[in-house]
């Protein structure tokens, strides 16, 4: 009997799994290391704009299609005070910002950050301190961004430059509250209790807002399940998402489990799914809420030394970490995952944007560049339909396993192909040799990458297809530099 066998994607182009929200392509933008100054903003660069922004790393933002941005954090969030950032800069304090022992200038604040998300076409998604402020300062942020005039926070608003409410519609309330590390941890009864006063006061300002509560700050928490039945239990009335949180590493040289992360986001997405559902059919109401994945992406924890040992400097780096293909492959996967529960996950920020955990890198003065984690996120948010399509699967193609079932150590759906315009026909091409791990090779060519319709005939995946494309982008990226 041969040995080799193909790896399979299997889509069934008549399942939908629901509408694709544009706000899934969203990222982060966080005050933590280089991701504002010398990431987004560097105003003595040669291509910085009137603001400050840098013109290449804007470019790069432009290429990844990012559709919206969550600020200011993150941890930043909790020991942040947003009227430091408003107002003329030569006036605004030097802050030590403890979530990230660092020196927070205040160079950048609401005003500026909004000015850079509105020249891209970027969606904002701000987040309120309710870790050491609360209520009222998140109410007044309401204000400031959306009532016209005659307030006190609008008018000054409008003496800052910005004449024009911002209308800000998509709110954070607070940031990973179930945390040890979270400056202002919460137990799950007081989170719920300050976060629905939160809700209610920011509504009264604005009551088209849409607001996100905390939910778990990842799948291995000890408080995961009873923290988002708690907090949906008590604040569920007024809100309309619940956060999830989660990064991916290798450990161990144990890359077969690293390949198949989406199948634990799967299993995160369903559980939070299960227990949004189970608070609502307890409480008897037809209220739905829906998930805001707002912080992913492959993160190498373990090689973070912690806060407490960081020196005190002024936009110092904090986890750069420099990507693989590899990693780039998970990050396609992961994004898949999110796709696939479209029905149920309407947004998502890829953690973080720039130089933090980022798909673009930047040198100070210097060229910015993509990481191998730009091209999966780029292809997709360039490619995406406004469908999700049925979960594809990866399978062993071998005479003894002909079946359709994903095998535990295999990897689930790693691609979502656009449908609309119609796909240029399809070629056959032979499958590729057996390999250690039976996952799909993105840079592989496009003779070797075999798909199956739902039709049920197999055909190689067309050379002008966004998967090959990225593979390709892949295994040869271009000049670092722009």
């Amino acid at each position: 009997m041969a040995d080799d066998y193909g790896a399979v994607v299997a889509l069934d182009v008549e399942h939908h799994r629901g509408v694709v929200d544009q706000r899934l392509f969203g990222s982060f933008v966080e005050h933590m290391g280089r991701g504002v100054y010398t990431g987004i903003f560097e105003p003595t660069h040669p291509t910085a704009d009137e603001l400050g922004f840098r013109g290449d790393v804007a470019g790069l933002v432009r290429e990844l299609g990012v559709t919206l941005a969550r600020y200011p954090g993150g941890n930043f969030v909790s020991g942040y005070d947003w009227t430091d950032g408003i107002g003329p800069r030569e006036q605004r304090p030097r802050r030590l910002d403890l979530a990230w022992r660092s020196i927070e200038t205040n160079e950048v604040g609401t005003d500026e950050f909004m000015s850079w998300a509105k020249a891209l076409g970027i969606e904002p998604m701000l987040a309120v301190n309710l870790g050491t402020a609360g209520v009222r300062e998140a109410a007044a942020l309401v204000e400031y961004c959306n009532i016209a005039e005659g307030t006190e926070w609008s008018d000054r608003r409008r003496r800052n430059g910005a004449v024009k409410p911002y209308e800000v519609g998509l709110w954070c309330l607070g940031n990973e509250m179930d945390g040890p590390w979270q400056t202002g941890h919460m137990s799950a009864e007081r989170y719920a209790a300050v976060a629905a006063e939160a809700a209610k006061a920011m509504r009264l300002v604005d009551p088209g807002i849409q607001l996100v509560a905390c939910g778990s700050s990842s799948h291995e928490m000890p408080t995961f399940g009873y923290w988002e039945s708690t907090v949906l239990e008590h604040a569920g009335e007024y809100v309309d998402y619940i956060s999830m949180h989660a990064y991916y590493e290798e450990f161990d040289g144990d890359r077969d489990s690293f390949l198949a992360s989406a199948v634990s986001m799967d299993s995160f997405i369903d559980g939070v799914i299960a227990t949004i559902d189970a608070v609502a059919a307890r409480r008897r109401t037809k209220r739905r809420i829906d998930i805001s994945f707002d912080e992913w992406n492959v993160w190498y924890l373990s090689r973070y030394p912690g806060s407490h040992n960081l020196p005190i400097d002024v936009a110092g780096p904090r986890i750069e970490d420099v990507y693989s293909t590899v990693d780039a492959v998970v990050v396609g996967d992961l994004l898949s995952s999110l796709l696939n529960h479209a029905d149920r996950v309407k947004i998502a920020c890829l953690a973080q944007l720039v130089n933090v955990i980022a798909p673009i890198m930047t040198e100070p003065g210097g060229p910015a560049w993509r990481q191998p984690t730009f091209y999966p996120f780029a292809a997709v948010t360039a490619n995406a339909s406004t469908r999700s399509r049925r979960s594809p699967r990866t399978r062993a193609a071998t005479a003894s396993s002909p079946g359709w079932s994903r095998p535990s150590s295999v990897p689930g759906a790693t691609a979502t192909f656009p449908l609309s315009p119609r796909p240029p026909p399809m070629t056959p091409g032979p499958a590729t040799p057996r390999s250690s791990s039976p996952i799909v090779r993105l840079g592989a060519p496009a003779s070797s990458c075999v798909t199956r319709t739902s039709k049920g005939g197999p055909s190689a995946l067309p050379s002008t297809s966004p998967l090959t494309a990225v593979a390709h982008e892949i295994a040869s990226p271009p000049p670092t530099s722009v």
